[in-house]
């Protein structure tokens, strides 16, 4: 090998063998810090721009999801209100009952039908307070309530509104209603009978709308999931192999920095020649 003071090709390729290994060692440093062998357009443009697409999509789903997730709180609401208007319907009909008794006491059945009327209020209080982040379903004061199905938002999902309110269609029993004859509570028990099957047909209808509201709910949180682990195959960065990469290129590192160290020293060598 021939030793020149004017050009030290061996020193320059030393130095060409240090940088290249800092960089790789730089490189290394930051998958390990970030945890991303992908983290700026830089380092893999066309793989950024598909991860960054990946995470447009994540985010619309996640969109999607706090849609249904609401849907389903008010439809939880409306139907465990609902079952409490069952409820409060089938106490009025024990009532009525026992009211129709031709044999009862006047004044129990006064105080059955003041029991009554306030099993009458009870109702209009609990449907009034079958809402959810001010939506009810059930009191007439809301149409169908629509949610996002899908992450373009043209897809939606329907919850119906079903008007349990006294007076109404499905509850065709009055707030004024009274069973204080037997007649009177005769009456009563044939409107309870069929309030009892409107609503719990109505509750029907709400609850199979649910039921297919929290399918779709998985099936958009499991997508979501299926992107998020295909993001992050593409930019997530192998840590035990990049460890392994680290402590290599360390010594590699500290071998080209003692080549170009002698690289360097050989033009004194020649120097001491001439002493």
């Amino acid at each position: 090998m021939t030793i020149s003071v004017q050009n030290n090709s061996a020193a320059l390729l030393a130095l060409q063998n240090l940088n290249r290994t800092t960089d790789q060692l730089a490189q290394t440093q930051q998958q390990i810090s970030t945890t991303l062998a992908v983290a700026q357009p830089k380092d893999n443009p066309v793989v950024w721009a598909t991860s960054q697409g990946q995470q447009s999509d994540i985010n619309s789903l996640a969109s999607v999801t706090q849609s249904l997730n609401r849907a389903s709180s008010v439809s939880d609401v409306a139907l465990s209100s609902g079952q409490s208007v069952v409820d409060l319907l089938n106490q009025l009909k024990q009532d009525a009952l026992t009211a129709q008794d031709p044999q009862t006491d006047p004044t129990a059945r006064q105080s059955l039908n003041a029991a009554f009327s306030g099993l009458l209020q009870r109702i209009t209080t609990t449907l009034q307070n079958a809402s959810f982040d001010g939506a009810n379903l059930l009191n007439g004061s809301s149409g169908n309530l629509n949610f996002m199905a899908s992450a373009d938002a043209t897809q939606s999902m329907t919850l119906p509104a079903r008007d349990l309110s006294l007076g109404g269609s499905i509850v065709t029993l009055s707030s004024t209603a009274s069973i204080t004859t037997a007649a009177a509570a005769s009456l009563m028990v044939t409107q309870i009978d069929a309030s009892i099957a409107n609503v719990t047909s109505a509750l029907a209808d709400i609850g199979d709308q649910a039921k297919l509201i929290s399918a779709h709910n998985a099936l958009v949180q499991n997508l979501s999931s299926v992107l998020s682990q295909g993001k992050g195959d593409l930019i997530n960065a192998d840590t035990a192999a990049d460890s392994a990469r680290l402590a290599a290129l360390n010594v590699q590192q500290q071998l080209a920095q003692q080549s170009l160290s002698i690289a360097n020293s050989m033009p004194s060598v020649l120097l001491s020649l001439f002493k």
